[in-house]
């Protein structure tokens, strides 16, 4: 959100936090504090491409500290998310009059006496969308990490997997309000996925100057850009303007859709650095607080728990899975837990006990 310079005699800058009070700002700073917030954040106030960051590095280095757990823990358990025109039969149900006529079994029908219709599988080459919100606030980050690297080091692991399996990964960007959507269509290959990560580590932000973050305009135009059912993650830290909300549960009656959210530790508790001067990378606007008074700072947490309880409720109401990403936690375990709770779901939608529940069986 807001990224904190403790103003000092000697003009030291601190690190960051987000603002009390405010319903979605963002992260930045000017001057030299911003030249400082860069050396020890990373480039958090958005502009990655001056970092230095190697796509080819990158995915290597995630290949070897992320996917190799992950594959591992998904061998043997890939199976497709939808039903639909596939080969494989998944299920018979009774007709309904929204059902095509083409997918009546007959036979089922004639020893029933009721008409069945044929669901299968769809099939497993599916094309997975990422859409990112690479809007100011996505720039800040307290530690070694900026909520910006965190979503393209998530890009880069997912789309290794999945397009190890057939499918075909594609993004869209949303970074300035002003500009159209930046839209990488789906492919395979190695050199798709380096392409895909230079695009969202060089991807220009949002003008400090610009309006609130709309998401969105990023969710409705990937519900009328994407026409086959896709998988979809909605990469951002849901700092946005009102109204997202409905977006996201029309898409997700189309789409798989796994919200993935971003966030900094720092968001949700204000430390305590004395008076401190607050920036919107977004909007630019600047306010000075006293992080010392503790009312202050209680009051700030009681915003930040209001806030996540309004999300969890808005992304429940829509649907969707969530995903919960922070810059001070490894991405290997937060992945490997992700994956542990869908799979213990499906298991559950599906009438089997989970592993545990088996064992405390016999």
């Amino acid at each position: 959100m807001f990224e904190f310079l403790r103003r000092r005699k000697e003009g030291r800058s601190a690190s960051g936090a987000p603002e009390a009070g405010r319903p979605a700002p963002g992260s930045s700073s000017s001057g030299d504090a911003r030249s400082a917030a860069k050396a020890r954040a990373g480039a958090t106030d958005g502009t990655p491409a001056r970092t230095g960051v190697d796509p080819d590095a990158l995915l290597r280095r995630l290949e070897w500290t992320v996917v190799r757990r992950l594959d591992g823990m998904l061998q043997g358990d890939y199976r497709t998310l939808f039903r639909g025109h596939g080969f494989d039969l998944a299920d018979l149900r009774e007709y309904q009059p929204t059902d095509d006529v083409r997918f009546i079994d007959w036979n089922v029908t004639a020893r029933l006496g009721v008409a069945h219709v044929r669901e299968h599988q769809e099939d497993r080459e599916v094309a997975v969308w990422m859409l990112l919100d690479l809007s100011g606030s996505v720039g800040f980050g307290s530690g070694g990490i900026s909520k910006r690297m965190l979503a393209a080091s998530l890009c880069a692991v997912m789309a290794r997997l999945l397009t190890a399996r057939g499918n075909r990964v594609g993004v869209r960007l949303l970074t300035d309000s002003a500009s159209r959507i930046d839209v990488l269509m789906p492919r395979t290959g190695r050199p798709h996925l380096l392409h895909m990560i230079d695009r969202i580590v060089a991807a220009k932000a949002r003008a400090a100057d610009a309006d609130e973050t709309d998401l969105g305009r990023l969710l409705a135009d990937a519900q009328r850009g994407i026409t086959r059912r896709s998988s979809v993650f909605v990469l951002s830290d849901f700092i946005s303007r009102p109204g997202w909300e409905q977006a996201l549960g029309l898409l997700a009656q189309r789409h798989d859709v796994v919200a993935v959210r971003l966030f900094d530790p720092l968001e949700q508790q204000l430390p305590d650095l004395g008076l401190i001067a607050l920036r919107d990378a977004e909007t630019d606007e600047l306010i000075w607080v006293d992080s010392g008074d503790a009312s202050f700072r209680a009051r700030f947490a009681q915003l930040a728990d209001e806030r996540e309880r309004n999300l969890r409720v808005a992304l429940a109401r829509a649907g969707v899975d969530c995903l919960e990403l922070s810059t001070d936690e490894d991405l290997g375990d937060s992945l490997s837990r992700f994956v542990r709770l869908r799979k213990r779901r499906a298991q559950l939608a599906s009438g089997a006990l989970p592993a545990q529940a088996h064992g405390s069986n016999r």
